[in-house]
This record gives structure tokens, sequence and C-alpha cells, in this order.
């Protein structure tokens, strides 16, 4: 009876561990999906640069009601960033869908350098310096794509860098089939 005890708890544990193994780290569960996208009202990066006096844009969610599109929350010292860039680009010049950029937690001067030197697919670029609205819309770490509904609703969730792969199999079906 004493040795069963600790087969028992070496047994209770080599099931965790087996269970753990088998979580894809990638997959993040989102309280957002199938809820409307938070709420943001976040300074356009226009490029060329305007004068330093002119104020920025303003965009918000309510802004691109009316399509589906991605939102991709990225920063120009991101390495996986840089790895989804080329897919992103090839998705914007086929007219895929619309990808609205989220840059986060990085300066205006550094994303316009990373933009210019590796081309824009972004249709705006939005400014998150603190990092606000990246908490609002529950993000670990850039990059992250959430899928967006016509209407607005979250739809899915990709973390890390987004690849043909991925695109294919979980993201341009949803499109597909958004109302």
């Amino acid at each position: 009876m004493r040795y069963a005890i600790p087969l028992v708890v070496l047994g209770v544990l080599l099931t965790f561990f087996a269970v753990g193994l088998r979580h894809d780290p990638r997959i993040l569960p989102s309280p957002l999906i199938g809820k409307a996208a938070p709420a943001f009202s976040l300074p356009v990066l226009e490029f060329p640069q305007p004068e330093a006096t002119a104020t920025p844009p303003l965009k918000s969610n309510a802004d691109f009601l009316g399509k589906p599109l991605l939102v991709n929350f990225f920063a120009s010292w991101c390495a996986g960033c840089q790895v989804e860039h080329p897919f992103l680009m090839s998705l914007a010049k086929a007219g895929a869908v619309t990808i609205v950029g989220v840059d986060y937690k990085d300066a205006d001067a550094d994303v316009r350098q990373w933009l210019g030197s590796r081309g824009n697919p972004y249709a705006p670029v939005l400014a998150d310096l603190d990092g606000r609205t990246g908490i609002d819309w529950g993000v670990y770490g850039v990059p992250e794509t959430f899928v967006i509904s016509a209407s607005g609703q979250v739809l899915h969730k990709h973390v890390g860098a987004l690849t043909p792969e991925a695109w294919e199999r979980d993201i341009k079906p949803l499109l597909a089939a958004a109302p």
C-alpha cells in the first residue's frame, strides 16, 4: 500500500505532462471570439510624413465596418513581424483582404523607416504607442492578427507570424463565410 501512493502520483503527473505536450502554445484562447471588436480611436500614421504641426487623423473601429478585414498588431522591432511581412505584402497586392496595421509600442520614425524599406501592406497604419489598445484586444505579444467580420465581430485570433498555411487553413475560409 505504501508503494501505491507514489505510483498513483506519478501516473497523475505523467498524464498532466502528456496533455501539456499535445497543446500548441501558439493557440491562445481569446474571450473576444464571437464578440464585437474592442472599441478604439487611434492616430493614423500617414505616408509620407506630414508636417510636424499637422494633427494626425484618428480612426476608430466604426470606420472599418462593412467588409471583413484583418487587424494585425505589429512592430518594427519584432522578429516575427519581419517573417510574416512578405506574406502580408502578397495578400495586400492580391487585394485578398483589407489589412489594418496597428503599430504596437513603437516609435513613429522607426515604423516609417521599416515600412519604407519593406513596403506597406496596411490600409491604414494606426499607432498604439502606449499599448492600451493592444491590452484591450488581449494582445500577448506581436505579431497577432485578428479576423473581423463586416459587422465588427471578432471571428479568429492568430498568434505569431501569419503564414500561407495558416491563411489557407484558418483565415481564408472564415473570410469567405463572414457575414
